[in-house]
């Protein structure tokens, strides 16, 4: 088989270190019927050792080459190959057609992972978890906590509907080529439906995202006209505060008052 070249559009960094890929699986604690998907498989580092913990293995991926690699090197009774974009790609019908929750996997590329992680939370009734090797930067705004200049939308959204942990950081020379950032990989567990307590999360959303929006502004003038002082005020939230002041629950609350 010919020598894959890394595409750059693909943001291809390939996973080669030994001893972080046996730590990635550890964490996994793969179980043999567990329903997996891996997101951009590339030159197959975690491909091969999770077929040997698994029945059968789904994956996404982009790259026609590395879908004809995949096609060619593993039998479809073990490896389903769904060619196509991750940020298009439809989960739920995935979850349904396997009759049980995804368990979603992948070393993400950096350039779509935040637009990726929005695209997963929407499917949330159909994932049992996710793992995904990340910019480390990326996951420090993941588990932000409020207060600090990490905390942002990416926190709050993220944070609303997923059990977030940061599992283990991963210098550059673990991949190839090597990224100029280090990255970290990150578990997301989703929140039972029924924990989630925004009466309208297109409301909830849209709010978080005019108030981090212009974030080193105050509420009462990132929130104008949505939102006035007494109303703030009412919810023991000074008009004075800035976004990443207010918790995950804050929104929440300060978007079902908005009703």
């Amino acid at each position: 088989m010919s020598l894959h070249v890394p595409r750059k559009r693909f943001g291809q960094n390939f996973l080669i270190d030994q001893q972080v890929i046996a730590a990635i699986l550890d964490q996994l604690a793969i179980q043999r019927d567990d329903k997996v998907v891996e997101i951009g498989p590339g030159l197959g580092a975690l491909t091969d050792p999770l077929l040997g913990r698994l029945d059968h293995l789904q994956v996404v991926e982009i790259d026609r080459d590395i879908v004809a690699r995949l096609r060619q090197g593993y039998s479809p009774a073990r490896l389903t190959v769904h060619e196509g974009d991750a940020l298009a790609f439809d989960f739920g019908r995935l979850a349904a057609d396997s009759g049980s929750r995804l368990r979603v996997v992948g070393n993400l590329p950096y350039n779509i992972s935040t637009p990726l992680l929005f695209h997963l939370a929407g499917f949330l009734a159909c994932l049992h978890d996710m793992h995904f090797m990340l910019q480390r930067e990326v996951v420090e705004r993941m588990v932000a906590e409020p207060g600090g200049g990490d905390y942002g939308r990416l926190s709050v959204m993220l944070q609303y509907r997923f059990v977030i942990d940061r599992l283990l950081d991963v210098p550059p020379e673990a991949f190839d080529p090597a990224p100029k950032v280090h990255s970290a990989l990150v578990r997301l567990i989703p929140r039972p439906l029924e924990d989630l307590s925004a009466d309208d999360e297109t409301r909830f959303s849209k709010l978080v995202s005019l108030a981090f929006g212009q974030r080193r502004k105050m509420l009462r003038n990132s929130l104008k006209g949505l939102v006035d002082d007494g109303q703030l005020a009412a919810l023991g939230v000074s008009p004075r505060c800035r976004a990443e002041e207010l918790s995950v629950d804050d929104y929440v609350r300060l978007a079902n008052a908005l009703k």
